[in-house]
């Protein structure tokens, strides 16, 4: 039960030049230096007269990510994003351990969020965050700002940034042969019509969210998927005051049979959303009971950007195919029961890049299936118990208001809390206490007992 609440999200204010970080992480400047330890396969071909090319397809965290890790490491960097001032919905919910981890400056974090509230159908309110440490906090960003930065870092280790809409691709008829990638370019002297061009590359590496078309081209299956639509509304400031550094999540059948509602802090306003996999049909509706039931604390508030995005709901049945690799949103790298992707994103074009400098020697020699499976294989070691665990809860705490109840109530729990937030905050299964693991199983199933009589005696009521 080591990660027993939903995804922790985020705010604060942005920190002025006269204030310290709460946290022991240093910022490091914007070129980062990272080495690796490369070991080629034996019979792996030389690359004549050039560095191995990979083209990344995507530029939100995974794609960025992945181009300034391939750029460093020797590899000779394409990324392709069509909308680089893109705004994706998405709460901005960001780890302690990736500020670290990614050297994120203090200055594209708009708020630290230290405090929750999880609110139950009923509307009973419990408070979350008495159990973290003075310097722990998590991450609130704006998906524009955090996407930019990093695909400008890549650029400041050599990768090439093409502002371009990737359309196909021909894939080679042998293990050498490059692929040829179909695009059309933008740039100020073609404006919105744009160019067709193509890109021949070694490998490629799909980051283009969940609508991939890199994806589409390896065959590699479809997925459930959730709708996210939020609203982001500026309120009056002695409103956005109370958000400082709060963020709640609302529970309940009216804002979603099978995820939750939020309002998360930004760096001047709001956003709240709601999200479903089983009603996309109904998510307007449950948007409108989300802002209702924070009407009070949003009350006087302008909407200032409506928007929509899909959400895969788990990994694709293929995420690999000969020189081609998805991380990220298409590879479905989105937990279940909290919706969190930002730092799985990331963290997977990464670990992607980093299996294709080391297989490639530093860009010195060609690369094949086997050593892109390294990143597959590490990855799900990794990471595959926490998206199994995350499947289980939301199974057996979003399928019912009484269970919900049930869920809410459970929070309320210090060791619950506790558990939690060093799970998240730094990606790691916290070490629990046995007694402590014991008495929080008797808890949870008489929470359980509990929303079965509420939820016959419910049945009753509807007879």
């Amino acid at each position: 039960m080591a990660s027993i609440a939903l995804k922790t999200f985020v705010g604060l204010r942005r920190q002025s030049s006269s204030e310290k970080p709460h946290f022991t992480t240093q910022v490091k400047p914007i070129t980062v230096h990272r080495k690796f330890r490369v070991n080629a396969g034996k019979y792996s071909p030389k690359v004549s007269g050039r560095n191995l090319r990979v083209a990344v397809i995507g530029g939100g965290p995974a794609g960025g990510a992945a181009a300034e890790t391939l750029a460093q490491g020797g590899i000779e960097t394409f990324l392709i994003e069509r909308k680089l001032d893109n705004c994706k919905p998405c709460g901005g919910a960001i780890p302690l351990c990736m500020v670290g981890e990614f050297d994120l400056p203090l200055d594209i974090i708009d708020r630290r969020v230290t405090k929750m509230k999880m609110i139950s159908p009923s509307n009973v309110a419990v408070d979350i965050g008495g159990t973290l440490k003075p310097h722990e906090y998590i991450g609130m960003v704006r998906r524009e700002v955090l996407d930019d930065y990093l695909r400008n870092r890549a650029k400041e280790n050599g990768a090439n940034i093409l502002n371009g809409l990737f359309l196909k691709m021909d894939h080679p008829k042998d293990k050498n042969s490059p692929y040829v990638l179909y695009y059309t370019g933008y740039d100020e002297k073609t404006g919105g019509v744009g160019v067709k061009k193509t890109l021949e590359v070694d490998a490629v590496i799909g980051a283009d969210g969940a609508n991939s078309r890199v994806a589409k081209s390896i065959n590699a299956g479809d997925y459930d998927y959730a709708i996210a639509f939020q609203e982001r509304i500026r309120i009056p400031d002695d409103k956005m005051a109370y958000y400082e550094n709060l963020a709640e999540m609302y529970v309940g059948d009216d804002v979603s049979p099978d995820f939750y509602g939020w309002v998360f802090p930004k760096c001047d306003h709001v956003a709240v959303g709601t999200g479903t996999v089983t009603h996309k049909g109904d998510i307007k509706k449950f948007q409108l009971a989300t802002r209702k039931r924070a009407n009070d604390k949003i009350l006087g508030g302008k909407i200032i950007r409506v928007e929509a995005h899909p959400i895969p709901e788990h990994p694709r049945p293929r995420r690999l195919s000969g020189r081609i690799a998805l991380v990220g949103d298409a590879a479905g790298y989105v937990t279940k029961c909290s919706g969190e992707g930002i730092y799985f994103a990331a963290k997977s074009g990464r670990m992607c890049a980093e299996a294709i400098v080391e297989g490639s020697e530093n860009g010195k020699r060609m690369v094949d299936e086997s050593d892109l499976r390294k990143y597959l294989e590490k990855w799900d070691k990794a990471y595959w118990p926490t998206y199994k665990v995350l499947d289980v809860l939301q199974k057996v705490f979003y399928r019912s208001n009484p269970a919900r109840e049930a869920f809410v109530e459970m929070c309320a729990d210090e060791y619950v809390q506790k558990m939690t937030f060093d799970s998240y905050l730094y990606k790691t299964v916290a070490p629990g206490n046995p007694l402590q693991d014991l008495k929080l199983a008797v808890t949870t199933i008489g929470s359980l007992v509990r929303a079965n009589a509420l939820r016959r005696e419910m049945e009753k009521l509807n007879v």
